[in-house]
This record gives C-alpha cells, structure tokens and sequence, in this order.
C-alpha cells in the first residue's frame, strides 16, 4: 500500500469513529455541520423527528389528525392578528397544521352538534310531542364549549409543551456546562445534551441541529440565538444561561471561562427560584377561590334543593340536578384551575420521562381496569337495588316484593316508612325513592365509582412510584459518591482501578452495587471501563435506570479522554452542582407546599365532610315532609304555627321534591369529579406535566376522599334520621 492509500483507509477509520463518539447516533449518512468539524446525520434525523412525535406525544398526532381530517372541510380564513397568535402556538406544540384548519375543526365541531341536536328534538317532538327546549340549550352550551376547545387547543398545547421542555432546563444547562468545561466546543456540547435530557427539550436541540445541515442557518451560533428567541418571553433566565455559554467561546484566559460557565448555571437557578417564588404567592388567593365558588357554595346550595324543590312545585327534576352538579360546575372548575395551571412558570418540575421507565407497560395495561371492575362492580349493584326493585319486574320474577318496612331490617327507630318508599303521584306515577334505606345504599354508587379508579390506577402505578423514589434515594447517594470518585481520579489512581476503590469506600449504601458491578466486568469479563457501565446485557447501568447516573458516566467517559485530572474535576463540579440544584428544589417544595397541603386538606377533608353533612340534612328535610304528608293522608288535624298543617304540606309536598337517592347519587359523582380536576392542578402546580404523580395522587386522594364521605354521610344520615324521629313522635 502506498502513502496515499494508507491515509485514505485510516482517514476513514478516524472519520467513523468521531461521527460514532459526536453525531447524534442516525448512522453515517450526513452532511458537515457548518464550524462543527463533526458529521451528524440530516436525513435520519427527520425521520427521528417525525417518529419521536408520533412515539412521545401521541395526543398531539391524534389532535393533528383530526385537524386534518375535518378541519379541511371548512375553509377559514382568519384575521392576521389571529393567524398569527395561532401559528406561534402550532409552532410551539410542533404541530404540522395550519391556523385555517384549526378554526375549520372547532366551527365544524359547532355546526356538527348544533345540526344533531336540532335533529334529535325534532324527533323527540315528533314521536313524543312537546319540544325539548331544555335539551336543545345543553346542545347549543355544548357546541360552544366544543367550539372554545378546538379553537385554544393550539394554545393549552404550546404551554404545555413550554411546562414540560422548561422542566428539562436546568438539567440542559448543568451538562451543557459540565461538558465545555472540559471540551470548549458548542457544537459538540449540544449534541451531548440533546441525547441525555428528556424530551421535548431534546428534540428541540435536535432541531437546532438540524436547521444547521438542512442551511436554514449558516451556523449553530445562529440556530441557537434563533430558537432562544422563543423563550425571551417565558423563561429569559434560560436565554441568558446560553447567552453566558456562547460568550465563554471568546474568553481567552482559562479561569474566567470555567468562571463565565459556572455563572450561567447560577443564574438559571436564581431565576427558576425567584419566578417560583413569585408564582406561590399569587397562586393561593385563586385556589382559594376555586375551592369556595366550586366546593363550598355548590355543596351548601344542595342542602337547599330539597325545599327549594318543593317550593317550585316540582320545576326542579332529578335530571337538572345531575346535569348541573356533574356537568356545568365541573366544567366551570376545570376552566378556573386550567387558568392558574397555565400560568405557572417554567423551570422547575418532575423532568423524568414517563415512558422511558422499564414498567411503563404496568402504566398502559387494560388489567388493573378488569380486577377494579370485578371487584367494584357488586357495590354498583348495590346501590341499584332501590331502582330494581320500585322500576323494573324483576323482584317479581324471584317472588319478592317491591318493598319493605324499616322494622323488618331493625331499622324502626328511623321511622316507619317502606325501605325504598316509592310514592305514586297525582299523574299515577311512581316517583321516588324516598326512603332511608334506598338513601343508605345510595352511597354504594358513588363508594364503588370511587374505588374503581382508585384500585386501577393504584394498581397502575404502585411499581413506577417505588421506582422512582428508589432512583431519586440513589442519585442522592451518587452526589456524595460522585465526589469520592473524583477525589480518586484526582489522586491519580485509573479509572479501573478508582471504581473498586469507592465500592470499598461506599459500603453498605446503594450504590455500592454499581461501582462493584463495574469492577467485576472489567476484571473478570475483560471490559473496557466503557462497555462495563454501558453494556446493553451486562452493564452496571442496567440495574440503575437513572438520567443522572448515565449522564455523569458518559461525562467521565468523555473526560477520561482528556485526562484523569479532567475526569476528577468534571465529576467533582458534577456533585457540586447536582447538591445545589438539591438544595434549590427542596427550597422550591417548601415554598409550595403550603399552598399544595392546605388545597390537598380541603379536597380529601373539608369537602367530604362538608358532602356528607349535606346529604343527612337532605334526609332529615326528606323524612321530615314525609311525616307532614302522613298526617295529611290519615286525615289528623293540627295547627302548627297558627295555621292548619295542611297549609305546609300543600306548600312543601315530598311528591315534587327532588328524592335524596339521586341527590346523594350526585353530590357523591361531583366529588370524585372534583378530586379528579383539583388532584391535577396541584400536581402541575407542584411538579409540572408529570401523569405519573397525577395518576398516583388520583387514586390516594379518591380513597381518602370517599372513605370519609362514606363515613360521615352514613352517620349524618343515620343520627339526623333518629332526631327527625323523635322531634317529631306526636305526628306519627
């Protein structure tokens, strides 16, 4: 082989093995990045892009394709003001449609079940008689709901896109740092970061990328300061962050650089804290508002119903109950707590990816849905039992009656009505029940909604939470041992040899395991330290699924490279800055926490009792009107309050009241509604776009919640019951 030959084989060598160590891992097909000296790959990086999408972020594919499905079927041509205010949100949530389609969807969604419901009235009218104008108005309501959803689903998606990107900020800048102190080369420290942080931020950086090779920039510089500019607005600390990054490219002298570096990481941690801080202190008065206008009054306003049913001479139906309690107010409290939630800064929040978790099948698996149905399903049937028994022939078919007097359970001392108590009206129709027994069972129907959640989704993530807390014990424990490490390399000792060293020297803690796992397949697999922390079969890290643990082993990785002094300070700055980004966010915990624990004491406290009350005030009410109207029926004549008795039960007649089985039926339905949409704002007010603390903290507050409405709606209704008896016992 000549000289010429020889250079070109070995340039080829060379070339791989560079691309292989900066590329973003697409294979080898590419185009030169301009300035970077590195090859990473264009065409593979579209196909990721487009991939990751369709992977990550499921809901916004489906909202795309629905877009484009029956967007397209209006054509919209909007205002410039409001084009543009939607096309920066489709480019922010990353979504390939455009501004016409989306207000297309939301006036087709509109016209589409406006046209329904005129339809499904008209038919009723026709077959029935009587126009259902009550209907057609929940229709139109409806449609315009549809018609807001659709049209600001750009906006809820572009936030929280921003929630959960700004939550991989500070972890972006800590490596990015971390990785030119030792390696001064932007283009290389971003491809680093954007394959060790969480998504969306790492296709973001991706895509700074990418418009580099696709020419759309000249350099990274440019790409950079393009794609900060969208940030300039929320989170500016971020934008100077970089800002201080790029200027340490120029500084000449060593120390000042590591000096510019250091700066930039402190100054994203001051600004998350201080727009954290301000956040804690204006979010407090909204949710206190939300729970008083969503919780307190609706609930009070329900221990009315009952008179104010009779008062209106049967104007108030069951029906209107149930639509307004479980579904106006609910919708009023989701778009109250939407507002806080979208307004809370970025920066801080739970920043692991929940689909990157080994259990994640246990998250999507349709089991836990079947055992919670199984094991829910006779306390449905439970609470149906008053309905079976007054509306349908099947206690007919077993030979039993319709109904029952107390006494026969040992239910005398609440009175001496049936058990489900079933009244037939002037019409000759049943209506009911009003008994306190159909009341007691009642409360199945709510406990067995409840706990049907509550087991499923405990079910689903009692594993991921184990494991997550189990990672976050042990990168607590790597920070210190992070700093053993370093301290080894510093002292000179290789790589091999500084890993068994701190197995020794980290005895009886979790990570001991890791640094022994490593020695042992480098000294009897004959490893290289790379493959022994890396290996997909063997390697330590399979047995440690943290971000933290395999971005710092990469750093050393990368830094041993150049040095064990390097590696020592690398890993020495690592633990350093892992403890006080630590320490800032158990500062960031105690600040909300208060707002977080005293919302999380009314929703599963407060709310429940205050339910349970409501609901034995409304059997009281019940069982009280039940008297009067006995005495009516039996003919006895007594003045109460210098006037006939009749005069009351004309005014007050149980016959046109709304019966307090479905009354309970949706006070209990609205509390778990609102456990649902409450537990989900304090979440993301807390930890960000995090679905698993979501899921996890559903299910807790759904036990805690329906366990004590249980509690106190059975004594409520039990002991007010009893006073009701025995306020009254002349009117038996």
């Amino acid at each position: 082989m000549d000289v010429d030959e020889v250079l070109k084989k070995y340039s080829k060598k060379i070339e791989k093995e560079v691309q292989g160590e900066s590329n973003l891992g697409q294979g080898s097909k590419g185009m030169t990045t301009a300035g970077t000296g590195f090859s990473v790959t264009g065409e593979n990086i579209s196909q990721d892009y487009s991939r990751f999408k369709q992977d990550m972020l499921p809901e916004l594919s489906r909202y795309e394709r629905l877009v484009k499905s029956l967007g397209s079927f209006i054509k919209i041509k909007l205002a410039k003001k409001d084009s543009d205010k939607i096309n920066k949100s489709l480019q922010t949530a990353h979504l390939n449609v455009s501004a016409g389609e989306v207000a297309g969807l939301a006036i087709f969604s509109f016209l589409a079940i406006v046209l329904i419901g005129i339809l499904i009235s008209v038919a009723i009218w026709l077959i029935w008689g009587g126009f259902p104008i009550l209907f057609l108005g929940l229709i139109f309501i409806f449609s315009m709901f549809l018609f807001y959803y659709f049209y600001s689903t750009p906006s809820r998606l572009a936030i929280k896109w921003k929630l959960k990107a700004s939550s991989q900020m500070v972890p972006a800048v800590l490596y990015t740092v971390i990785y030119m102190k030792h390696t001064s080369n932007l283009e290389r420290a971003i491809s680093f970061v954007s394959k060790h942080v969480e998504a969306p931020l790492s296709l973001d950086l991706r895509k700074v990328l990418w418009d580099v090779e696709t020419g759309k920039f000249s350099s990274l510089k440019d790409s950079l300061d393009s794609y900060l500019d969208f940030w300039r607005d929320t989170n500016m600390e971020f934008v100077e962050s970089f800002h201080l990054i790029e200027s340490s490219l120029y500084e000449p002298d060593e120390s000042r650089r590591v000096q510019i570096l250091e700066r930039s990481l402190k100054v994203i941690l001051d600004g998350v804290y201080d727009k954290m801080l301000r956040y804690t202190h204006s979010v407090k008065a909204p949710l206190t508002n939300i729970y008083m206008l969503g919780i307190v009054l609706p609930t009070l306003g329900l221990a009315l119903l009952p008179l104010a049913s009779t008062l209106l001479q049967g104007l108030i139906k069951s029906s209107h109950v149930f639509i307004l309690f479980n579904l106006i107010i609910p919708f009023f409290v989701f778009y109250l707590t939407t507002q806080v939630m979208l307004k809370r800064p970025g920066g801080y929040g739970e920043s692991s990816l929940l689909e990157k978790n080994p259990l994640y099948p246990q998250y999507t698996s349709k089991r836990p849905y079947v055992i919670a149905g199984l094991i829910c399903f006779p306390l449905l049937i439970l609470g149906l039992l008053p309905l079976i028994f007054g509306l349908t022939f099947i206690p007919d078919l077993i030979g039993l009656q319709s109904d029952y007097p107390l006494t026969n359970f040992g239910l005398g001392f609440l009175g001496d009505g049936g058990f489900f108590d079933f009244k037939t009206n002037d019409e000759g129709n049943l209506v009911g029940p009003f008994g306190i027994g159909a009341l007691l069972l009642s409360l199945f129907i709510p406990l067995s909604i409840s706990m049907f959640f509550s087991i499923s989704f405990s079910m689903r993530t009692k594993n991921l939470i184990k494991a997550r807390n189990d990672t976050k014990d042990l990168e607590k424990e790597f920070n210190s041992s992070l700093f053993t490490l370093g301290n080894r390399l510093g002292d000179g000792n290789p790589a091999e040899i500084a890993f068994s060293k701190v197995a020794e020297s980290v005895k009886g803690q979790k990570t001991e395991n890791f640094f022994r796992i490593v020695h042992t397949n480098i000294q009897s697999m004959g490893m290289s330290l790379e493959e022994a922390i890396f290996n997909p079969r063997r390697g330590a890290l399979i047995y440690y699924p943290s971000n933290l643990i395999a971005t710092s082993m990469r750093i050393l990785i990368e830094s041993v490279k150049k040095g064990l002094k390097v590696a020592a300070q690398s890993l020495m700055s690592i633990s350093e800055y892992v403890r006080n980004l630590q320490k800032i966010n158990e500062r960031l915990r105690d600040l909300l926490a208060d707002v977080v624990s005293d919302m999380s004491s009314n929703m599963t406290f407060l709310a429940p009792l205050l339910a349970g009350i409501v609901v034995g005030l409304a059997s009281m009410i019940t069982a009280i009107l039940g008297k009067l109207s006995g005495l009516i029926t039996g003919g006895t004549d007594i003045e109460v309050l210098g006037g006939d008795i009749s005069t009351i039960t004309t005014l007050f007649d149980q016959l046109k009241m709304v019966p307090p089985y479905y009354l309970q039926i949706a006070i209990g339905i609205y509390l778990i509604q609102i456990v649902f949409v409450l537990t989900g704002t304090l979440v993301t007010i807390d930890a960000g776009e995090d679905k698993l603390m979501q899921t996890y903290k559903t299910a807790k507050n759904l036990l805690r919640s329906s366990i004590l409405y249980l509690i106190v709606a059975l004594v409520s209704i039990v002991v007010l019951g009893v006073l009701a008896n025995i306020a009254l016992p002349a009117l038996g």
